[in-house]
């Protein structure tokens, strides 16, 4: 596998946000389970909520702030680039469900560039069915960065 290329951007000041190592890693994990892929590039934006709610409402009809949004490149027609697409990471939202759930702050954020990464993959949850390979994918994922699964009750 070529090297992943992550842009990481921070659109706040904020101490505790990944650092681009963290990011690098869980993004691996991700791409281990695809190994002929070839759009090994992406950015993620960590945002505040008012732009996290903007970035909702305009895209997804939801007026209100979310923990990530995902958003695949779509290559235009006859052009072939290693774009993946870009993460928007709402550090109020992530730290807020952390706390709320009792989870590492580490670990929340692994589990949403997880997430985030594999919408970009083109793995959703809308059906039950998707929803479920999606999660069990998941629970793999962050197994094999020793956390747990983050859907146990």
């Amino acid at each position: 596998m070529s090297d992943i290329v992550i842009d990481r951007q921070a659109a706040i000041n904020e101490p505790l946000l990944p650092t681009l190592e963290q990011l690098t890693h869980w993004v691996s994990c991700v791409f281990s389970r695809h190994p002929d892929d070839e759009r090994l590039e992406l950015t993620i934006r960590f945002v505040d909520e008012a732009e996290s709610q903007a970035l909702n409402r305009d895209y997804r009809g939801k007026d209100k702030s979310t923990n990530v949004l995902s958003f695949p490149f779509e290559n235009p027609p006859g052009i072939s680039l290693p774009l993946l697409g870009d993460l928007i990471i709402c550090h109020a939202v992530v730290a807020h469900e952390a706390s709320e759930q009792q989870k590492l702050l580490e670990h929340h954020y692994a589990h949403m560039v997880v997430h985030g990464t594999l919408h970009l993959m083109g793995y959703d949850h809308i059906k039950e069915q998707e929803a479920d390979e999606m999660e069990q994918l998941e629970r793999e994922l962050l197994a094999s960065l020793d956390i747990a699964d983050p859907y146990h009750e």
